[in-house]
């Protein structure tokens, strides 16, 4: 089994979940996450959503998203990266997987309240607001993390 760097191994899972896992050896749970990835991307209709969400057409990437598919994604795509981050640690410390957990909780928020949110009278949409979110999950996965280390006197 080849030994990623932490970085390295979450940037690939970025690209692809189930990347990482394919190239640390990991097949099957590579295969899996792969698999899941490209069920619920189709079923979806993830790629047609960001796609028109980035030529600015939020609300017709809003129309077309299958969201109950989507809803899915959020917790295969930070596991399979928190997956990836925790085979590649030499030392794997206490409550890493924390920061992952609250990105994908708050990601999933995101995704929830995006068919209502407007800012300006812009709609953010499907695919930027859920990506706002995660920014306040992982903040807040790594306070609580460091409270939980702090308060327990354990080294992070």
């Amino acid at each position: 089994m080849k030994k990623n760097e932490p970085l390295e191994a979450i940037l690939w899972s970025v690209a692809l979940p189930g990347f990482s896992q394919l190239l640390s050896g990991s097949y099957i749970k590579g295969i899996l996450f792969v698999g899941l990835e490209f069920i619920i991307n189709v079923k979806s209709h993830f790629n047609k959503g960001i796609m028109l969400s980035f030529l600015g057409k939020t609300s017709e990437a809003a129309n077309i998203i299958d969201y109950q598919w989507l809803m899915f994604y959020p917790c295969l795509y930070m596991f399979a990266m928190w997956d990836a981050y925790k085979v590649t640690r030499k030392n794997p410390k206490k409550y890493d997987y924390l920061p992952f957990a609250f990105g994908a909780y708050f990601v999933t928020i995101g995704l929830m309240y995006s068919p209502i949110v407007t800012v300006k009278s812009i709609f953010i949409g499907p695919i930027f607001l859920p990506m706002i979110f995660l920014i306040p999950g992982l903040f807040i996965g790594f306070i609580i993390r460091y409270i939980i280390l702090w308060t327990k006197k354990e080294n992070y």
